[in-house]
């Protein structure tokens, strides 16, 4: 029997007591009781109805070196990492929108470098932007920039950058990450050993030469 199952057992038997108590028990304080107990229970019901769904942590978007081979590559990956792990659509709007609680980020990749949005991810705090959507004085947002490189959300360099590469392509931009600058030294190796794995696997083997040329003579 599942935990909901039993509640729900639990919360019927609480209403069972109440109707129970209201109709053979005379005192004024247990009939109060009883009451409570049938509106308690009736709750318990109903909020045990409505469906539950699980809070999974939001989904990490893994560099495949083999897939990643261009700009646009980094992008795609970006747009994933953009309305997911990185939860950037939860507060920013890609077009004027009223209820959006940062800044607009529609053609944000062509008015800012890529160094500067990677240092507004990270250090946040280091540049202030108003809300001039109302009249009046322009005042701050209404949420605030968490540093993106740190928990809860804690995205990789390479993540901020596939992301600013998104931001670029979305603005109508050229893409100016590059896949070799965002790579750690370990990345770079695999990518180096990967590519000298499919270059050696294209060269036929001694035997198989070695067995060419005695058929040759």
């Amino acid at each position: 029997m599942s935990e909901v199952a039993l509640l729900q057992i639990i919360g019927m038997c609480v209403i069972g007591v109440g109707i129970v108590i209201l109709l053979f028990i005379k005192g004024m304080f247990l009939r109060v009781i009883g009451f409570v107990a049938m509106v308690l229970g009736a709750f318990s019901l109903i909020a045990l109805s409505v469906p539950q769904m699980a809070s999974l942590p939001p989904a990490v978007e893994t560099f495949d070196l083999a897939s990643v081979k261009s700009p646009d590559d980094l992008a795609s990956i970006g747009q994933k990492i953009f309305f997911s792990k990185g939860q950037c659509a939860l507060c920013h709007s890609i077009g004027p929108s009223e209820s959006a609680r940062c800044p607009d980020l529609n053609g944000i990749g062509a008015k800012l470098a890529p160094e500067f949005i990677y240092e507004s991810l990270t250090q946040p705090q280091a540049y202030i932007y108003l809300d001039f959507r109302h009249d009046g004085v322009p005042k701050e947002y209404p949420a605030r920039m968490p540093h993106i490189d740190k928990d809860p959300i804690g995205l990789s360099k390479q993540e901020i950058y596939s992301v600013i590469a998104f931001l670029q392509k979305m603005s109508g931009e050229p893409i100016s990450v590059k896949v070799e600058d965002i790579m750690g030294p370990a990345q770079e190796q695999e990518k180096a050993a990967s590519l000298k794995v499919a270059s050696l696997s294209s060269i036929p083997s001694f035997e198989k030469i070695e067995k060419t040329s005695s058929v040759d003579r």
